[in-house]
């Protein structure tokens, strides 16, 4: 086992999940998210809201962080 600084890096993934209305709000949402750095998890989820009668969207993104601790009270989109 290495002695080195990186021995004990550790990588925290972190795990999002953004929703919005089947627009290009949400689109540009997710391509803001995939340009820094986050990842597509798994396939885009649909579901229509009845009250307000639109088409909501779902995207699982995720990303690996290397020396970061979790918080509960960490703000996801800054990471």
């Amino acid at each position: 086992m290495a002695n080195g600084p990186l021995s004990h890096r550790r990588t925290l993934t972190v795990y999002r999940y953004l929703t919005g209305p089947d627009d290009a709000a949400f689109c540009h949402k997710v391509t803001q998210a995939l340009g820094k750095g986050w990842l597509l998890y798994g396939p885009p989820s649909l579901t229509f809201d009845a009250v307000k009668g639109c088409v909501i969207c779902g995207q699982a993104v995720t990303k690996d962080v290397d020396d970061l601790e979790y918080s509960a009270g960490m703000k996801l989109a800054d990471v």
